[in-house]
């Protein structure tokens, strides 16, 4: 069915003026954003299978290039999906002051009462940019952390997304003592050498316990 075809009360731009943009579902929102369909699918059917099969959130995380693999995506309609993200991220950072990471104990007094009651290991990035204030995070993996499944593209994704400079590596021990594994070193290791071949820089990787922490850049004398 094309978009003509579907009575007037039914299309999301005519939904949109009646009743606000709060009315409308994702799939509308969308459809109102990509403006057109493809040959054979009209823009809220196409809408609704981009949303049934990735989800927002992942469709958000892909790349250019990934978007234009989807069917029915082209430049242009890319360009437009990540237009709307990334005026999204702006917004939620202008409306408050940038928080400057200054050293490992600010990493610790920022991500203690979000990890001191975790009884699994949670794996998260804190994107910083040149200058090195806070502009996100991403949790990435949630158990044991492992050097063999820990994907330096799921580390370095999210902070290409975010258009970071650097990134500090943060990890809990529910066990309450921070001190790191063979493990938690090999982690480290592997992702310097990755960001070294992105060119963004691994700041530090800290590790919360009950009471402490232990910082990579610490154990090494660095400042």
């Amino acid at each position: 069915m094309k978009i003509k075809e579907i009575p007037k009360e039914g299309r999301p731009r005519e939904r949109f003026l009646k009743f606000g943009p709060q009315a409308l579902s994702d799939a509308e929102l969308l459809a109102i954003i990509l403006r057109t369909g493809s040959k054979g699918e009209n823009v809220v059917d196409m809408s609704n299978r981009l949303i049934a099969e990735y989800g927002l959130n992942k469709l958000f995380d892909c790349s250019l290039k990934e978007l234009q693999r989807i069917k029915g995506i082209g430049p242009s309609k890319a360009m437009q999906i990540l237009a709307i993200f990334e005026i999204n991220k702006r917004q939620k950072f202008s409306d408050k002051p940038l928080q400057f990471i200054s050293s490992a104990r600010a990493v610790f007094e920022l991500m203690y009462k979000k990890l001191k009651d975790e009884n699994q290991e949670n794996f998260i990035i804190i994107f910083l940019n040149n200058r090195n204030y806070l502009i996100g995070e991403a949790k990435i993996s949630k158990g044991i952390l492992d050097t063999s499944i820990i994907d330096p593209r799921e580390v370095f994704k999210p902070a290409i997304r975010n258009s970071a400079s650097r990134i500090i590596l943060v990890h809990n021990h529910p066990s309450g003592d921070p001190s790191p594994s063979q493990e938690d070193l090999e982690v480290t290791q592997k992702l310097i050498a990755a960001g070294e071949l992105l060119e963004i820089k691994v700041v530090d990787h800290i590790i919360i316990g009950k009471e402490g922490y232990w910082s990579w850049k610490e154990r090494r004398g660095e400042k």
